[in-house]
């Protein structure tokens, strides 16, 4: 998905993390909502404007339902997201653009907690395209839903997927190494985590789990000095989530 600050779940356009809602706009041209009759953020103003009835699909760009369920979700209203994505999915006349709706749907279900639906979200976009530009990404984000689900066995399944399928997709290396480290498979969680810092993902996240994995290999020394980078970036995150109050 699309550029998002989260450790497990990956949306459809690569990382970066910074002001990914540059631009905000809830209202694409082919929506053209009425603003003295509307609430431009209310639950309803998607569905409705989208009403079947009333719009046939040559009538909606499914690129611009992406952008409004990407603006939900830097809002946090991981319902009206959700949706947003779903119609998407339904008017896409390509399967890259539906791969990615569906992909970004899962994530917004996975927001909420909603694992069921956001596993069966994420296997609609691998069924799509099991070799689609967004197929790894629906891998990890379904290994990761299927993981809190419960499911650990087919949860593995698909992480191993998820990096066979891109190895170069740190999301999904951080995913299978956090899963090793919960089976007590420490040297290979190391092996993945490390993966995921050389790709370019260094959240506080990756460095606990790294530092987990040192500890339970009997690696003190080296597992506190990551640990302690560990604390050093969640402070600085928290120092910037202070300056922009």
């Amino acid at each position: 998905m699309t550029d998002r600050e989260d450790e497990r779940h990956h949306f459809s356009e690569g990382q970066g993390f910074d002001d990914p809602y540059e631009g905000f706009d809830l209202d694409p041209p082919e929506l053209e909502p009425d603003l003295n009759e509307v609430d431009p953020v209310d639950s309803r103003v998607v569905a409705d404007s989208l009403d079947e009835r009333n719009l046939s699909t040559q009538d909606v760009d499914a690129d611009d339902l992406i952008d409004v369920g990407l603006n939900y979700m830097g809002i946090n209203r991981h319902e009206q997201a959700a949706d947003a994505f779903e119609r998407a999915a339904r008017y896409a006349d390509d399967d890259e653009t539906a791969q990615e709706a569906w992909v970004n749907k899962g994530v917004a279900h996975a927001e909420m907690e909603e694992w069921d639906d956001a596993a069966g979200a994420h296997r609609e976009a691998v069924f799509i395209d099991e070799d689609g530009p967004f197929a790894a990404e629906a891998e990890t984000n379904l290994a990761y839903a299927l993981w809190e689900f419960g499911d650990d066995e087919e949860a593995i399944y698909h992480a191993e997927r998820a990096v066979r399928k891109d190895d170069r997709l740190p999301q999904a290396w951080y995913n299978l190494g956090f899963m090793e480290n919960e089976r007590g498979r420490h040297e290979e969680a190391l092996e993945c985590l490390d993966n995921a810092i050389r790709l370019g993902f260094k959240q506080a996240d990756v460095y606990q789990e790294k530092s987990r994995a040192l500890d339970e290999l009997g690696r003190e020394e080296e597992a506190g000095e990551v640990e302690a980078r560990a604390d050093r970036i969640r402070k600085e995150q928290e120092q910037r989530l202070v300056d922009q109050e």
